[in-house]
């Protein structure tokens, strides 16, 4: 099984631990959220989100992968626990591999879109000024530190 899928057969079956187990010790990851983790960083967001996150479901397609990288789509679907709002977001995914590991990840999706249906008319309202991307990004970075100090 390529790398890539077994990323998401992990992640499709809440498992964190394996997502961890496919990224390489230098990996890089980034989303429009988490803009630049290490690593641990990575392995410390996913655990976080699947262990706090009850509903969340995805689906995925893996487009293409070779030994040097790849790319996936995916969409999650859950309920942002801030909110209490329902939430489809659809990613696009872009890998490079190192000794069958990823190496980086960049993760895209559309925040303006994501924000409206998770923070309603204040989100469609502000979700494209740079104001609400940074506030998200700041409690989102507040968030994991607090998950990853409480272990």
């Amino acid at each position: 099984m390529s790398v890539i899928t077994r990323f998401y057969t992990a992640f499709a079956n809440r498992d964190w631990a394996e997502m961890g187990a496919c990224y390489h010790r230098e990996a890089r990851f980034s989303d429009p959220v988490f803009p630049d983790l290490d690593v641990e960083g990575a392995r410390a967001m996913w655990k976080m989100l699947l262990t706090s996150g009850r509903e969340l479901r995805i689906t995925y397609s893996v487009l293409d992968e070779n030994a040097n990288g790849g790319n996936c789509t995916w969409e999650a679907y859950y309920k942002f626990s801030r909110s209490g709002r329902q939430v489809h977001n659809m990613i696009a995914s872009a890998f490079t591999i190192k000794d069958g590991l990823i190496l980086t990840q960049r993760d895209e999706f559309d925040f303006w879109r994501w924000s409206g249906q998770a923070l309603g008319l204040n989100g469609m309202l502000l979700g494209w000024t740079p104001f609400l991307r940074n506030k998200v990004r700041a409690m989102a970075a507040e968030n994991l530190r607090k998950a990853r100090s409480a272990g």
